[in-house]
């Protein structure tokens, strides 16, 4: 070890104060530590294709360290991320023609698992084929349920208590045979 190892430390330990640890977009707080695209994918209504598509869009490495960014990138970020239902075709986004204003929009965070709520619910009240599947608990979307999806215990032959039975049965007419 010579007398040059120090220094380097130190402007390592540095370096990892100038991280922010967490980065607030919308209502989503990111991890600062991991790479921006990792990043993004952390919040819910952005997956690995629309994370990379904001970054192509920003210029940024995406595998740079995403709390390491200056304020005018991740402020980039943030209105890519706002604004990327305008950005990209309408196939890619993840609410297409809504019921009520017939727009399509990209939802990010909690208003994702808000709008689904409430499209679920709006199947049930007018009992739709897929509502009355949600309301009763069964598979929507075509799925197999003769052999899959079982809430209930087992279905079918329970071996072990039919043997519990007959054992009983035999007890029961050795008792009966002995008076």
């Amino acid at each position: 070890m010579s007398a040059e190892d120090p220094p380097e430390d130190e402007n390592a330990e540095e370096e990892e104060e100038d991280i922010r640890y967490f980065v607030r977009i919308g209502q989503t707080d990111l991890d600062g530590t991991k790479s921006v695209e990792r990043a993004l994918t952390d919040m819910n209504g952005i997956g690995h294709r629309a994370a990379r598509i904001i970054i192509e869009k920003t210029d940024i490495d995406r595998r740079e360290v995403f709390g390491k960014l200056e304020d005018e990138e991740i402020e980039e970020i943030v209105g890519l991320v706002e604004g990327y239902a305008d950005e990209v075709p309408e196939w890619m986004t993840n609410h297409q023609s809504d019921y009520f204003s017939g727009e399509t929009t990209h939802e990010i965070g909690n208003e994702l698992g808000m709008t689904r709520r409430q499209d679920i619910n709006r199947m049930k009240m007018i009992d739709s084929y897929r509502g009355v599947r949600h309301k009763r608990g069964q598979k929507v979307r075509g799925q197999r349920t003769k052999s899959t999806g079982r809430t209930e215990g087992t279905i079918g032959v329970n071996v072990e208590a039919i043997k519990e039975e007959q054992a009983e049965e035999a007890a029961a007419e050795e008792e009966g045979g002995e008076e």
